[in-house]
């Protein structure tokens, strides 16, 4: 970058990630000048469901469990948004050019087949969580009647958004990726309006109202 121009092109806006924001540090402390585009991001996309960005907590990231590997630390994020009133925004986990142990102990450069995370593993995830914390005797305000919403493809032409209970999400094909899931807080009559045209049950589908 100190002898030519360079360009580093990223998803969703550049400073969505802690990485990029050092790649700007790296380049301030050597004394290269740097310009920043800002790109359309999910954070602020998200809007279009018609929850207002005003009314989000904390985002939270979900991963791709393995047998080996279960973090959960997101749901408390979840719950203290919610004590709140606040929505939360569900990054989902995506999975490309990764490499296999095995591949990794041998050297080998040759890269797993990309995974998506979909808003039904999401959903299922959190699910089990709930049901263990409620196996184990632990108070929780999430339930499988906590209302959620799923979005698919936010920004194409086919993009899909569908509101409902986390028990009828589970069951929701979204199709092919990427996909976002929110958990719903605390609503205004706006809010209620509007999620009432992605319902799952438009007819029998009910929501609270806080009306601000």
């Amino acid at each position: 970058a100190k002898e030519e121009d360079i360009a580093f092109l990223v998803v969703g806006d550049p400073f969505g990630a802690t990485t990029h924001a050092d790649l700007v540090l790296r380049a301030i402390k050597r004394g290269i000048p740097y310009r920043v585009v800002h790109n359309a991001s999910i954070v602020n996309a998200i809007g279009c469901c018609g929850l207002q960005l005003y009314n989000f907590g904390e985002t939270v990231s979900f991963v791709i469990w393995t047998d080996s590997w279960r973090p959960s630390s997101y749901v408390d994020k979840i719950e203290a948004n919610l004590e709140r009133g606040h929505h939360t925004l569900c990054l989902l986990d995506i999975k490309v050019k990764e490499q296999s142990i095995e591949n990794m102990m041998k050297g080998k450069k040759v890269y797993e087949p990309p995974r998506y995370m979909t808003v039904n593993q999401a959903v299922e995830q959190l699910l089990e969580v709930i049901a263990e914390r409620k196996q184990n005797e632990q108070s929780s305000i999430l339930s499988e009647e906590t209302l959620c919403v799923g979005l698919a493809r936010i920004g194409s032409e086919n993009q899909k958004i569908v509101h409902g209970k986390l028990s009828q999400m589970v069951g929701v094909d979204l199709g092919a990726p990427l996909h976002s899931l929110v958990i719903v807080g605390e609503v205004h009559f706006l809010e209620t309006e509007m999620l009432q045209h992605f319902a799952i049950e438009k007819a029998s589908f009910t929501q609270n109202e806080t009306k601000m």
